[in-house]
């Protein structure tokens, strides 16, 4: 690792593209590392009032494990990357959002009364339903394919088309956007629920509920990581390639 002046001065983002098991330490200081990945660690720590010393100490001890190492994503080609973002991310988007919206329904309605913030949760999370649900069709209808052709394009040595949308950072620009406003909304969510923890009274639904939207949150952050700080300047720079 660089020396800890050097790697205060580093990007969190970059951090998390080379090795994502350090989000847990982000995570455990409540420091985004996907919206606002573009900030460095030293610039982060002071906005928390954290010491960066001992944050980079425990940066240092995660990257020196060797057990559980995390998956390379900068390696993957853009094509793949934006596959398994589909796949893996959106699916789990769209599987769990049915549900969550089911439980904290029930919720509302049978714990509403006593716990009022349960309402502004469940606002919360339909709101973020929705925009997320016409999010990734942009993504999949309009970015990815874009993407892959421009992979194509380079493996075969062949010309890219000029897209209606310009250039690839317009779209770009916009999900980024997105992004930070879901990570608003789920910072809101965690603070309402006192950082998904059921109160005393909470019954079985309750606590499940908390488990997976705690859970949601999670694989949003890394969702939004793979795209903030790896496919989308990555993409930017494949595309000056062809110009």
């Amino acid at each position: 690792m660089e020396t800890i002046q050097k790697a205060s001065q580093k990007q969190i983002g970059q951090f998390v593209a080379n090795d994502f098991r350090t989000a847990a330490v982000f995570a455990k200081y409540k420091i985004d590392f996907c919206c606002n990945g573009n900030r460095t660690v030293e610039e982060a720590c002071e906005n928390k009032g954290i010491d960066s010393d001992i944050l980079l100490e425990e940066l240092q001890t995660v990257l020196n494990s060797k057990a559980n190492q995390s998956i390379d994503y900068k390696s993957w080609p853009l094509d793949l990357l934006a596959e398994y973002i589909e796949k893996k991310h959106h699916r789990y988007v769209e599987e769990k959002i049915p549900v969550l919206r089911q439980f904290l329904d029930k919720l509302c309605k049978v714990h509403g009364e006593r716990h009022r913030e349960l309402l502004e949760i469940n606002a919360l999370f339909i709101a973020s339903s929705k925009d997320l649900a016409s999010h990734m069709k942009k993504e999949e209808l309009i970015l990815f394919p874009f993407v892959k052709n421009m992979v194509k394009a380079k493996l075969e040595s062949g010309a890219v088309q000029s897209p209606q949308f310009g250039t690839v950072e317009n779209p770009i620009a916009m999900m980024m956007e997105e992004h930070d406003n879901e990570g608003e909304r789920f910072r809101k969510i965690a603070a309402l629920s006192n950082n998904y923890t059921p109160p005393a009274d909470a019954c079985n639904t309750y606590k499940v509920t908390f488990a997976m939207l705690q859970e949601f949150e999670q694989d949003l952050h890394l969702h939004i990581h793979l795209e903030n700080n790896i496919l989308f300047p990555e993409a930017i720079r494949l595309e000056q390639q062809f110009n």
